[in-house]
């Protein structure tokens, strides 16, 4: 395998952390984001670079000359995007434009950070030739992202996934495991759906897989998600069972219930069969995730 330079956008979240974790004895990682580095860069050199910004993509590329960049920096908080929609549109569909049209310049291998949140979820699990068709802001930002990808003229991959989780210490945004273990934990009832279906992905699977795009080279759409498909209830069940905890405490409510600002999809999931023969993808089971994650060890 030959080492790359990979320059990562939107280091100090969880898919940014999980990618370098993994890469660290694989390839030269550039950790970017925007504002001072928080985490861990594992002793790669970290840039801040703000992805609203076209110089500042002008100006890293020009320093750290990347083989390959992995797109991950996005406004992903579904309700925040529904009710501030010129600052998703900034985030999710500028920026990836803005560095689609640096790749295509500078002759980079671009891998873009999609989501199942763009179909509606009524013919779910999805391969990925499905027709596209957002409920959601969110949604619609990222589909008008992949269109400017493709239109950009760079060498692409486009890597669609599905609910992350993961934990990496310090980490400032929850994701669904790490709530429900902390809230349970504390004894507090919750609400949970029961009717969206998703498959979970684990953080270091998802890195995994553009890691493998970024290496082969791959070009086009891939589904790169974990490989069991459940209801978020069924998720959270199996949570409290693995930790332990009181899962009485769990109330089964429906999607209209919570008055959440922003449609979800009922039911997605991923056809991943692509990514396993063209890359060799082999994401880890729901199971054998919850048995690898360090807060379930108290």
């Amino acid at each position: 395998m030959t080492s790359k330079r990979i320059l990562i956008t939107g280091a100090n979240g969880l898919l940014g952390q999980s990618l370098l974790f993994l890469g660290q004895n694989r390839h030269e990682l550039l950790a970017t984001g925007r504002g001072p580095a928080r985490g861990d860069h594992f002793g790669f050199p970290y840039a801040e670079l703000d992805s609203t910004k076209e110089e500042d993509y002008e100006r890293v590329f020009e320093e750290f000359k990347p083989d390959v960049v992995i797109h991950s920096a996005a406004m992903t908080q579904v309700d925040d995007c529904e009710q501030d929609q010129e600052a998703c549109n900034l985030l999710n569909v500028e920026a990836t434009k803005y560095c689609a049209e640096a790749c295509a310049r500078h002759g980079v291998h671009l891998i873009f950070l999609s989501t199942d949140f763009i179909f509606d979820g009524k013919n779910g699990p999805y391969g990925e030739e499905a027709e596209p068709a957002p409920l959601s802001v969110y949604g619609w930002s990222k589909l008008r992202a992949e269109d400017a990808v493709k239109a950009s003229g760079a060498r692409y991959a486009i890597a669609r996934t599905v609910l992350v989780i993961g934990y990496v210490p310090g980490l400032s945004r929850s994701n669904i495991i790490l709530w429900a273990r902390q809230a349970l934990g504390r004894g507090e009832r919750i609400r949970v759906v029961h009717d969206q279906v998703r498959s979970p992905t684990w953080s270091v699977d998802l890195a995994d897989g553009c890691l493998r795009i970024a290496e082969v080279g791959a070009e086009g759409i891939y589904n790169i998600s974990g490989p069991d498909t459940m209801s978020i209830l069924d998720l959270v069940r199996r949570v409290a069972d693995h930790a332990g905890l009181d899962a009485s405490l769990i109330d089964a409510v429906s999607s209209e219930s919570l008055g959440q600002a922003a449609k979800r999809p009922p039911i997605t999931g991923f056809d991943i069969s692509k990514a396993r023969r063209d890359l060799g993808f082999s994401p880890h089971s729901f199971s054998e995730v919850l048995n690898r994650i360090p807060i379930f060890e108290n």
